[in-house]
């Protein structure tokens, strides 16, 4: 048993271990090499099968299948200490593998689908993608227009995906497309790999943040898929995409409030350091109060992250709290990084400066993985008796 303090009252002697590692692995290896990433537009594939070897990929797959079949409070545990990376390209790239497309996978796969990609996938070698938003269907995954439509023993794919994280130098995309048009929820999972015939990357596109993350749009033109590599029940995806929402939701807080603290952190100490009117930045009362208010909002965040992830290790519905959390939680992220710019003053401002690269890269969390708006609307509508 360990003697050390716990983080939190949701942390186990594992879970401790999983932080732990996994922040030590991120300051050796991330930290030191993230410019370089950005400056390439991608994160090297052997970090990632690193990351395999160490067993960093399977927390959430289910034993029976290799991994170490762990719950939400894993996922959230491991999302915060990505974070400490201060580079969320890299954070975000994991996270699509092992926490938003891969539940997909290994939520839904038959035997023989796992064993063809469940040894790749746990080491890094198949890198996932999950292939659901369109130009006109973001969060409103009902509203998607690719079709999938019947073909001997396979189907036909055509449609376009954009936004989509992994999938230009990714080697499996799970792909939805609307099998059932006469219902609006008959949609059908597909895994189709990179290279296959009339599946392409139309481009490779140009983020204001998150720039060692790859994110593509998609084109598929008559992509024959045979049945064999259908996920789960033909017309039954959307409602198996559902059953992951409030797992996206949670890893994307997560990585944001890893990032967060490590700003506070770089903050806190070049306030300290930085010498102004006659003393230290950190002496003047509007700096330290507003540090000390914006690490509240992140405490509490971090609290309600852990706690809505424990309601749904528990069985116990958490889409209320888990909404909440991502719509709250993800302003916060924001406000913290704008504060901690502003008090770094113009080297704030210069991209030279790790605060600047954070900041930029924060503000797209209030967007992925459901809009502020969006998660709004989910708790309004619960609060109705």
């Amino acid at each position: 048993m360990s003697t050390h303090a716990k983080r939190n009252i949701y942390m186990t002697d594992e879970l401790e271990a999983i932080y732990d590692q996994t922040v030590e692995f991120v300051t050796k290896e991330v930290t030191p090499n993230g410019d370089a990433w950005e400056e390439a537009g991608k994160v090297p594939r052997d970090v990632l099968r690193r990351m395999g070897e160490l067993g960093m990929l399977g927390l959430r797959v289910p034993e029976s299948a290799g991994g170490l079949g762990l719950g939400m409070l894993a996922s959230a545990t491991f999302s915060e200490a990505l974070g400490a990376s201060t580079y969320a390209g890299f954070d975000v790239t994991v996270l699509v593998h092992t926490d938003m497309a891969g539940p997909h996978l290994f939520n839904s796969a038959n035997d023989e689908q796992l064993e063809r990609f469940a040894p790749g996938v746990l080491a890094g070698e198949t890198i996932l993608s999950i292939g659901v938003t369109e130009p006109d269907a973001g969060s409103d995954v009902a509203g998607i227009r690719s079709s999938g439509v019947r073909d001997g023993d396979g189907w036909r794919l055509n449609g376009t995906k954009t936004y989509i994280t992994n999938a230009v130098y990714g080697d499996l995309t799970i792909v939805a497309a609307k099998t059932d048009p006469d219902n609006k929820y008959g949609i059908s999972m597909f895994l189709v790999p990179a290279g296959t015939e009339g599946f392409s990357v139309a481009t490779k596109l140009d983020k204001h943040g998150w720039r060692c993350s790859d994110t593509a749009e998609l084109v598929l033109d008559d992509v024959w898929v045979p049945d064999a590599n259908v996920l789960g029940t033909v017309h039954r995806g959307f409602y198996e995409t559902m059953k992951n929402f409030q797992n996206e939701r949670m890893v994307l807080v997560g990585m944001g409030v890893g990032a967060a603290q490590a700003a506070m952190d770089l903050t806190n100490q070049y306030c300290q350091d930085r010498a102004a009117f006659g003393g230290r930045l950190f002496d003047l009362g509007a700096i330290r109060q507003r540090m000390a208010m914006n690490q509240a909002k992140v405490d509490a965040v971090r609290a309600s992250m852990y706690h809505a992830a424990w309601m749904g290790d528990q069985g116990v519905d958490n889409v209320r709290a888990m909404s909440g959390v991502k719509a709250w939680g993800c302003e916060v992220v924001n406000e913290v990084m704008y504060d901690c710019l502003q008090f770094h003053g113009g080297l704030g401002y210069m991209r030279e400066s790790t605060i600047e690269r954070m900041t930029r890269d924060a503000r797209i969390l209030p967007i992925g993985g459901g809009a502020t708006e969006v998660m709004l609307e989910e708790v309004a509508k619960r609060l109705y008796t």
